[in-house]
């Protein structure tokens, strides 16, 4: 539930930023965790998302309209897009995390945050992108 927690407050943030058309930075993430007061743990997570997904933007929205046909990024939900974007960063950059943990935590998240259509939205995108980059397949179990 740390990292689920983590993942909230990264995506809080990065729509936060997304809005403000700014970058990551310790006056912008400061006042949040006065905010929320999360543990070390639920922080260092979250900003480590929040500045990995920052540091590789240009590939991460680069695959986005790739695999989103007839949809920009301008025309997507803040929130859907903000999802998006910390998934595809976890997928390429977090080899720790298996690509499914990682595409089930942003259908989640999208589903709490987004739409009613946020859910199916993001799942289809990842599900392009983990089979493009072929990140689908390093998680298959072998029987």
């Amino acid at each position: 539930m740390k990292r689920r927690k983590a993942r909230e407050h990264a995506l809080q943030i990065l729509f936060q930023l997304d809005l403000r058309k700014e970058k990551p930075s310790a006056a912008v993430l400061r006042p949040f965790w006065a905010e929320y007061k999360p543990d070390e743990e639920v922080k260092a997570f979250a900003e480590e998302i929040i500045k990995g997904t920052y540091k590789h933007l240009p590939k991460i929205n680069d695959l986005i309209h790739q695999c989103a046909k007839n949809w920009s990024l301008d025309r997507m939900s803040v929130v859907d897009r903000n999802v998006l974007r910390m998934a595809i960063y976890e997928i390429l950059y977090r080899i720790d995390i298996p690509t499914s943990v990682s595409i089930n935590e942003a259908i989640e998240i999208a589903k709490k945050y987004g739409t009613e259509d946020s859910g199916a939205f993001v799942n289809g995108i990842l599900d392009r992108i983990a089979r493009m980059t072929g990140k689908l397949e390093e998680n298959r179990i072998e029987d």
